[in-house]
């Protein structure tokens, strides 16, 4: 970066807003996943229009940029894979507006998404889309990814709560689509938004749907010798046409991990667990309880437990969600994947991620949305011994295609990023690639937004894998 740029830079965000010392860029260079990159220099705009200027610049001389939320992402999403200008939300961080009313929020790109519920929690309202890193990843991170969570088998994802979002566009201009009315006419351009990895616009307000608390809560936890009995349980709920809130997964070796961390209640000697949820009116959970501990017992849990209070509950939540965590106790470094499979695909899936484990010599834990048949198997390995990166990355692909496989997909809330961008070819055919690199280049026809990302090498506008970002490379 010239000395000019820099100083253009920090003309717009002043002297304390931004950093560009080797120490500092380090902690910027990497998501949680397993790729890195250090930016050139990050930056903290305060404002929409401070963006705008920013992006103004990275365009007047040619660097690449891309925007940042609280890096908590699992597929290099925000990885600036060309270095060039970072730019975090961070101080970005303010609830504009509350309209209980009308059951809207306007929120900051980064504001962190437990937060939004925390504000309205008072009122008996609450945010639903609950990604397992809610207490630390943003709105921005999430529109851009389109998370899910727990609870999105019956609240849906990120898309179907974001009713409007304002944006910097590649070339600085600021546009706003959607509002706080439903159902306004015209292409669904925050839906396209949602869930293009930051690689078409820079999120900067977003409008939230929402939701109001339900009468009633119930968790419920059923325990299995089996883990192909515990699978089979999932596409039997769903066969009596019982829909939970949350339908959550865990395997024996996951189970140890998590109990050990947090004593949340888990039993240490089973096989898999489910963790159940229902939501709604009192009359109608309590009758749901007894069907779903019918269909529990007929698919030969061991045990059938209902929390006994919200601190249990709590607790139940607390190991789930604190998972990952419990797994770096065991593990120096874990390989989360996430494809998505059929739920009548998912305990194939088990033996086939428990075959992958054998070949690689490599032992994989499980814990997942089983509910829509989000797959999250672990993969646990040592940096530090020479090719066992490289043996669980190939872990990852060959789990990832037997998704595929069977009907299902790379990714159900992670993203693609630099990750999963080569399986994308696999995923989709040749046309359907062509149509959402025209998409990319309508919008950064010169390549300078999060390059690198989604598309596999060679049908995205540059092979970041062979040269840096140049004016050569852009189509």
């Amino acid at each position: 970066m010239n000395a000019t740029a820099k100083q253009q830079i920090i003309d717009v965000v002043g002297p304390k807003g931004f950093l560009d010392q080797p120490h500092d860029l380090t902690l910027y260079e990497y998501d949680g996943g397993v790729d890195k990159h250090k930016p050139d220099i990050v930056v903290f705009p305060r404002s929409t229009e401070e963006v705008a200027a920013l992006v103004k610049i990275a365009n007047q001389h040619n660097l690449p940029f891309v925007g940042r939320g609280a890096g908590t992402g699992l597929s290099g999403g925000v990885i600036p894979r060309a270095g060039g200008v970072m730019i975090s939300f961070a101080k970005m961080n303010r609830i504009l507006e509350i309209d209980l009313m009308n059951e809207r929020c306007v929120v900051q790109p980064g504001v962190v998404n437990l937060d939004v519920t925390l504000a309205v929690q008072g009122e008996k309202y609450f945010y639903a889309p609950d990604p397992s890193s809610q207490r630390a990843c943003t709105i921005g991170g999430n529109v851009a990814e389109n998370a899910g969570g727990p609870h999105t088998l019956a609240y849906g994802v990120t898309t179907n709560h974001v009713l409007a979002l304002e944006l910097v566009l590649p070339d600085g201009s600021i546009i706003e689509t959607g509002g706080k009315e439903p159902d306004l006419p015209g292409y669904d351009l925050v839906g396209l938004f949602t869930g293009s990895e930051g690689t078409m616009a820079l999120v900067t307000k977003v409008t939230l749907r929402l939701m109001r608390a339900p009468e009633m809560v119930k968790t419920l936890l059923a325990i299995y010798d089996s883990t192909e009995d515990c699978g089979a349980t999932v596409a039997e709920i769903t066969a009596r046409a019982i829909t939970p809130v949350a339908v959550e997964m865990l395997d024996g070796p996951m189970l140890r991990m998590v109990e050990e961390a947090t004593h949340a209640g888990y039993p240490m000697d089973a096989a898999a667990v489910l963790l159940i949820e229902l939501e709604g009116l009192k009359e109608a959970v309590e009758e749901q309880v007894e069907q779903i501990r019918e269909v529990c017992q007929s698919c030969r849990a061991r045990e059938f437990r209902v929390a006994k209070s919200a601190e249990e509950r709590d607790l139940l939540w607390k190991g789930r969600k604190n998972a990952f965590g419990a797994v770096g106790r065991m593990s120096p470094f874990y390989y989360v994947q996430d494809g998505v499979v059929p739920r009548t695909q998912i305990a194939g899936t088990l033996k086939k991620i428990g075959e992958v484990a054998d070949k690689y010599g490599l032992s994989i834990s499980n814990i997942f949305h089983a509910g829509d048949g989000n797959m999250h198997p672990i993969i646990l390995f040592n940096a530090r011994i020479p090719g066992q990166l490289e043996a669980a990355q190939h872990a990852g692909e060959d789990i990832l295609e037997h998704c595929i496989s069977v009907g299902g997909s790379i990714t159900g809330e992670h993203g693609v990023g630099m990750e999963k961008m080569e399986l994308m070819s696999k995923q989709f055919p040749a046309e359907t690639l062509d149509m959402i690199a025209k998409f990319k280049n309508l919008f950064d026809p010169q390549c300078r937004l999060n390059p690198g990302k989604l598309l596999p090498t060679g049908r995205g506008c540059m092979e970041i894998r062979q040269r840096p970002l140049t004016e050569k490379t852009a189509v």
